[in-house]
Protein backbone atom coordinates (compact mmCIF):
# COMPACT_ATOMS: atom_id res chain seq x y z
CA UNK A 1 0.00 0.00 0.00
CA UNK A 2 2.95 2.12 1.13
CA UNK A 3 3.98 1.89 -2.80
CA UNK A 4 0.93 2.61 -4.18
CA UNK A 5 0.78 5.86 -2.18
CA UNK A 6 3.99 7.10 -2.95
CA UNK A 7 2.60 6.41 -7.07
CA UNK A 8 -0.59 8.15 -6.31
CA UNK A 9 1.82 10.77 -4.89
CA UNK A 10 3.70 10.96 -8.34
CA UNK A 11 0.97 11.36 -10.52
CA UNK A 12 -0.15 13.88 -9.12
CA UNK A 13 2.74 16.01 -8.75
CA UNK A 14 3.31 15.62 -12.54
CA UNK A 15 -0.52 16.75 -13.05
CA UNK A 16 0.50 19.66 -10.68
CA UNK A 17 3.79 19.86 -12.53
CA UNK A 18 2.63 20.25 -16.06
CA UNK A 19 -0.97 21.56 -15.77
CA UNK A 20 -0.85 25.06 -16.71
CA UNK A 21 -4.36 27.38 -16.72
CA UNK A 22 -6.39 25.57 -14.09
CA UNK A 23 -7.84 22.90 -13.00
CA UNK A 24 -9.98 22.15 -16.25
CA UNK A 25 -7.22 22.03 -17.50
CA UNK A 26 -5.71 18.78 -15.75
CA UNK A 27 -8.42 16.93 -16.41
CA UNK A 28 -7.56 15.28 -19.10
CA UNK A 29 -4.03 14.69 -17.59
CA UNK A 30 -5.79 12.59 -14.48
CA UNK A 31 -7.71 10.83 -16.68
CA UNK A 32 -4.74 9.56 -19.22
CA UNK A 33 -3.34 8.70 -16.02
CA UNK A 34 -6.33 7.47 -14.01
CA UNK A 35 -8.83 5.72 -16.30
CA UNK A 36 -6.40 4.88 -19.09
CA UNK A 37 -4.98 2.57 -16.72
CA UNK A 38 -7.92 1.11 -15.39
CA UNK A 39 -7.92 2.75 -12.06
CA UNK A 40 -10.90 4.74 -12.40
CA UNK A 41 -13.88 3.94 -15.38
CA UNK A 42 -14.89 7.12 -16.78
CA UNK A 43 -18.05 6.86 -15.43
CA UNK A 44 -16.57 6.88 -11.91
CA UNK A 45 -14.20 9.86 -13.09
CA UNK A 46 -16.74 11.66 -15.04
CA UNK A 47 -19.46 11.61 -11.61
CA UNK A 48 -15.94 13.06 -9.59
CA UNK A 49 -15.34 15.92 -12.00
CA UNK A 50 -19.39 16.70 -11.22
CA UNK A 51 -18.80 16.52 -7.90
CA UNK A 52 -15.86 18.23 -7.99
CA UNK A 53 -17.61 20.74 -9.96
CA UNK A 54 -20.05 21.60 -7.77
CA UNK A 55 -17.85 21.93 -4.54
CA UNK A 56 -15.94 25.01 -3.25
CA UNK A 57 -12.08 24.86 -4.21
CA UNK A 58 -10.43 24.25 -7.50
CA UNK A 59 -11.89 22.20 -9.78
CA UNK A 60 -8.05 20.44 -9.56
CA UNK A 61 -7.65 20.08 -5.97
CA UNK A 62 -10.96 18.22 -5.90
CA UNK A 63 -10.78 16.17 -8.71
CA UNK A 64 -7.11 14.73 -6.91
CA UNK A 65 -8.76 14.54 -3.59
CA UNK A 66 -11.80 12.52 -4.63
CA UNK A 67 -9.92 10.41 -6.80
CA UNK A 68 -7.50 9.47 -3.57
CA UNK A 69 -10.05 9.04 -1.45
CA UNK A 70 -12.13 6.34 -3.77
CA UNK A 71 -8.16 4.92 -4.53
CA UNK A 72 -7.21 4.94 -1.18
CA UNK A 73 -9.63 6.31 1.71
CA UNK A 74 -8.84 9.08 3.29
CA UNK A 75 -4.97 8.87 3.59
CA UNK A 76 -4.75 8.80 -0.46
CA UNK A 77 -6.99 11.63 -0.74
CA UNK A 78 -4.50 13.63 1.52
CA UNK A 79 -1.79 12.05 -0.65
CA UNK A 80 -3.48 12.40 -3.84
CA UNK A 81 -3.93 16.35 -2.82
CA UNK A 82 -0.29 17.08 -1.41
CA UNK A 83 0.85 16.07 -4.99
CA UNK A 84 -1.02 18.10 -7.21
CA UNK A 85 -0.20 21.33 -4.65
CA UNK A 86 3.17 20.76 -4.31
CA UNK A 87 4.77 21.78 -7.68
CA UNK A 88 2.11 24.98 -7.47
CA UNK A 89 3.61 25.92 -4.44
CA UNK A 90 7.46 25.51 -5.50
CA UNK A 91 6.68 27.12 -8.59
CA UNK A 92 4.89 30.25 -6.65
CA UNK A 93 8.12 30.37 -4.56
CA UNK A 94 10.49 30.29 -7.61
CA UNK A 95 8.65 33.00 -9.25
CA UNK A 96 7.38 35.11 -6.73
CA UNK A 97 11.76 35.41 -5.59
CA UNK A 98 12.11 36.48 -9.30
CA UNK A 99 9.15 38.09 -11.09
CA UNK A 100 10.34 41.65 -9.82
CA UNK A 101 13.65 41.41 -12.24
CA UNK A 102 11.54 40.05 -15.47
CA UNK A 103 8.15 40.93 -15.11
CA UNK A 104 8.75 43.39 -18.11
CA UNK A 105 10.73 40.95 -20.41
CA UNK A 106 9.50 40.02 -23.95
CA UNK A 107 10.62 37.09 -23.20
CA UNK A 108 8.62 36.12 -20.29
CA UNK A 109 5.56 38.07 -22.24
CA UNK A 110 6.09 36.26 -24.88
CA UNK A 111 6.50 32.82 -23.01
CA UNK A 112 2.66 32.77 -21.26
CA UNK A 113 1.15 34.34 -25.02
CA UNK A 114 2.73 30.86 -26.18
CA UNK A 115 1.10 29.20 -23.72
CA UNK A 116 -2.35 30.69 -23.93
CA UNK A 117 -3.42 27.90 -26.68
CA UNK A 118 -2.17 24.80 -25.22
CA UNK A 119 -3.97 25.72 -22.04
CA UNK A 120 -7.05 26.29 -24.22
CA UNK A 121 -7.04 22.77 -25.81
CA UNK A 122 -6.44 21.33 -22.40
CA UNK A 123 -9.72 23.42 -21.20
CA UNK A 124 -11.43 21.79 -24.54
CA UNK A 125 -10.31 18.64 -24.28
CA UNK A 126 -11.59 18.22 -20.76
CA UNK A 127 -14.94 19.47 -22.35
CA UNK A 128 -15.03 17.17 -25.16
CA UNK A 129 -14.58 14.42 -22.54
CA UNK A 130 -17.22 15.40 -20.22
CA UNK A 131 -19.74 16.26 -23.04
CA UNK A 132 -19.15 12.79 -24.72
CA UNK A 133 -20.05 10.94 -21.64
CA UNK A 134 -22.78 13.47 -20.59
CA UNK A 135 -24.24 13.76 -24.38
CA UNK A 136 -23.90 9.68 -25.52
CA UNK A 137 -24.34 6.71 -24.25
CA UNK A 138 -21.32 4.73 -25.52
CA UNK A 139 -22.23 1.16 -24.68
CA UNK A 140 -25.57 1.64 -26.73
CA UNK A 141 -23.11 2.90 -29.51
CA UNK A 142 -21.41 -0.49 -29.01
CA UNK A 143 -24.25 -2.69 -29.24
CA UNK A 144 -26.30 -0.76 -32.42
CA UNK A 145 -22.90 0.65 -33.53
CA UNK A 146 -25.02 3.73 -34.47
CA UNK A 147 -24.21 7.02 -33.66
CA UNK A 148 -27.93 8.73 -33.37
CA UNK A 149 -29.50 5.83 -31.32
CA UNK A 150 -25.96 6.86 -29.19
CA UNK A 151 -27.45 10.06 -28.35
CA UNK A 152 -28.82 11.09 -25.35
CA UNK A 153 -31.85 13.68 -26.29
CA UNK A 154 -32.84 14.60 -22.73
CA UNK A 155 -29.67 15.69 -21.59
CA UNK A 156 -29.37 17.83 -24.76
CA UNK A 157 -32.07 19.03 -24.04
CA UNK A 158 -31.56 19.60 -20.59
CA UNK A 159 -27.92 21.49 -21.18
CA UNK A 160 -29.64 23.49 -23.80
CA UNK A 161 -32.30 24.67 -21.23
CA UNK A 162 -30.25 25.65 -18.58
CA UNK A 163 -28.21 27.33 -20.94
CA UNK A 164 -30.83 29.88 -22.01
CA UNK A 165 -32.43 30.07 -18.23
CA UNK A 166 -28.82 30.90 -16.58
CA UNK A 167 -28.31 33.63 -19.33
CA UNK A 168 -32.27 35.10 -18.90
CA UNK A 169 -31.73 34.99 -15.33
CA UNK A 170 -28.88 35.67 -12.80
CA UNK A 171 -29.30 33.19 -10.24
CA UNK A 172 -26.78 32.13 -7.75
CA UNK A 173 -24.78 29.00 -9.12
CA UNK A 174 -25.26 27.03 -6.63
CA UNK A 175 -29.15 27.66 -7.37
CA UNK A 176 -28.86 25.82 -11.15
CA UNK A 177 -26.56 22.95 -9.56
CA UNK A 178 -29.62 21.82 -7.05
CA UNK A 179 -32.30 22.61 -9.97
CA UNK A 180 -30.16 20.35 -12.27
CA UNK A 181 -29.13 17.36 -9.39
CA UNK A 182 -32.57 16.97 -8.98
CA UNK A 183 -33.67 17.01 -12.85
CA UNK A 184 -31.17 14.53 -12.85
CA UNK A 185 -32.64 12.07 -9.91
CA UNK A 186 -35.92 12.59 -11.51
CA UNK A 187 -35.14 11.67 -15.04
CA UNK A 188 -31.88 8.99 -14.25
Amino acid sequence: MVIDLVMLFFIFFKVGLFTIGGGLAAIPLIQEYIVNTGMLSNTEFANMIAISESTPGPIGVNVATFVGFSLYGPLGSIIATIGIVTPSVVIIIIIAHFLKKFKDSDIVKGIFVGIRPAVTALILAAAYFIARIAFFNSSEYELSNSFFSSIRPEAIFIFLGFLLVSNKWKHHPIFYIVIGAIIGMIIY
